[in-house]
């Protein structure tokens, strides 16, 4: 992990507790900070499956590893752009990235850091890797969160939901309405007890207002958010470490994806060990289409601003 701010440290708590990976590493610039993650961490090792934390201020830290996440990266300061943030945290990249590379040139590279579309963009520029190697989080968490409100209202366990958020992950994200269900049965198709069907296009409307939005409210209470996308983290671990395959809403530069080219959006892809295997293909209907395509140009608008 990279950053031992409220999400690296919470994504290696998650990791440890989880048994995600063997030995988990955490480097800061704030080497005291760091260390003192790392030895909060190693003192309850007693009680968890994995036994192994290192970590501290010395980049070496990362040597040989697996899976680099990147959670390093400056927060959006009151009055401050998404675009402002976006070229302090592409520079922090240009000087990172190198270093990562020369200390750990085999592994799978993840990106958490936020605006997390652009940033995959630019680290698959800067470090020439394939694009199976260098991806986000994307939309994995505001998926989630979708799940978990559907859930809420349908009084059924979020393992018996099956809905995706796609696109850019901040405003321009959608839900994927049209295959949405619980269990095998469409989700406007879901009834209640009494037969009447729950899930009006109003319903559906705030469900995913609410997914997209999430964070916000959990920012002003808590001052923000770190649990959450700490457990996805752990379980994206877990499944780039295994040959098993999986399937996440993952953010990866595009190739010809609905006409969608050289930009980074999360759309579900097979993951294993080898990084994202394929980008999947899955149905949707034009509207659908239509708002992934303008979720692609919002980005690549900022994209150009930066340079890239």
């Amino acid at each position: 992990m990279i950053g031992a701010g409220a999400v690296g440290s919470s994504l290696a708590y998650a990791c440890l507790i989880r048994g995600s990976a063997d030995e988990i590493a955490l480097y800061d610039l704030d080497e005291k900070k760091a260390e003192a993650e790392v030895r909060d961490l190693c003192h309850g090792t007693q009680f968890t499956p994995s036994s192994g934390v290192i970590g501290g201020g010395n980049i070496e830290v990362v040597k040989d590893s697996n899976v680099v996440i990147i959670t390093a990266g400056a927060k959006q300061r009151p009055g401050q752009t998404r675009l402002d943030l976006a070229a302090t945290n592409v520079n922090i990249l240009k000087s990172l990235m190198p270093q990562l590379l020369e200390h750990a040139p085999n592994a799978l590279y993840v990106l958490v850091t936020n605006p997390c579309d652009v940033l995959t963009v630019v680290a698959q520029k800067i470090s020439g890797l394939p694009t199976s190697r260098v991806f986000s989080s994307g939309t994995m968490l505001d998926t989630s969160r979708l799940r978990f409100a559907i859930g809420e209202v349908a009084r059924v366990s979020t393992a018996h939901v099956h809905a995706t958020i796609v696109g850019e992950h901040g405003d321009s994200e959608f839900p994927l309405w049209s295959s949405a269900k619980i269990n095998s049965i469409p989700i406007r198709d879901w009834v209640d007890s009494t037969g009447k069907k729950m899930f009006d296009e109003t319903l559906l409307a705030q469900l995913g207002d609410e997914a997209m939005h999430a964070a916000y409210s959990v920012i002003e209470g808590k001052g923000a958010t770190n649990y959450a996308i700490g457990l996805t983290g752990a379980r994206l671990t877990e499944a780039l470490l295994s040959r098993r395959r999986s399937v996440f809403p993952l953010s990866s530069v595009l190739s010809d994806y609905h006409g969608i080219d050289g930009i980074a959006l999360s759309v579900p892809s097979l993951v294993s060990s080898k990084g994202i295997e394929r980008v999947l293909d899955i149905p949707m209907d034009a509207q659908e289409i239509s708002m992934l395509r303008r979720s692609a140009a919002t980005l690549k608008e900022s994209l150009n601003a930066l340079g890239f």
